[in-house]
């Protein structure tokens, strides 16, 4: 296969990077995050998932950027030039790691479906914090369109995001 056929399939048509859902739960736009720095979209386009499993999976072949000490953010840097954001819940960095075990490093090549950080969304949720979590494309400038896949219920590894050069 040439070059042309690899960047673009053999129609010549852009192929688009996929992005995976990470977590399990409903899938709804990033605009719903209360806050401002996600649903604003500060950092980026993107979804939020409001998780119905404590469990993040790697949404594509990446390697892991920031793995944060807390277990509740992972930034990753997809096989394709992607800059992905997973921040399990909003204002969870102040739960200093509690109900969060981290399953991923810096540095770390990962597979999509490898178990990243494990989370208690009862627990995090009883201590006051929304789950929801949103996936943030950081690097959205580098991408000519950004087609998101909302108002469904996804499982791990069901597709989210649609990404074109």
């Amino acid at each position: 296969m040439g070059l042309f056929q690899k960047l673009f399939g053999q129609d010549g048509k852009g192929s688009a990077i996929q992005v995976f859902a990470p977590v399990a739960g409903q899938v709804v736009p990033i605009t719903q995050v209360s806050d401002p720095t996600f649903g604003e979209e500060i950092l980026g386009k993107g979804v939020a998932i409001k998780p119905t499993e404590g469990k993040v999976f790697a949404p594509c072949d990446a390697t892991v950027d920031l793995m944060f000490d807390t277990g509740h953010a992972i930034s990753l840097v997809s096989d394709s030039g992607a800059e992905i954001l997973i921040h399990v819940g909003l204002d969870t960095v102040a739960l200093k790691g509690q109900h969060y075990t981290i399953h991923a490093h810096n540095g770390d090549k990962v597979k999509k479906g490898d178990l990243l950080i494990e989370f208690d969304p009862e627990s995090i949720a009883a201590a006051g914090y929304d789950t929801i979590t949103p996936v943030v494309i950081c690097n959205s400038g580098d991408f000519a369109a950004i087609q998101t896949h909302t108002g469904q219920t996804a499982a791990p590894g069901d597709l989210i995001l649609e990404l074109t050069k």
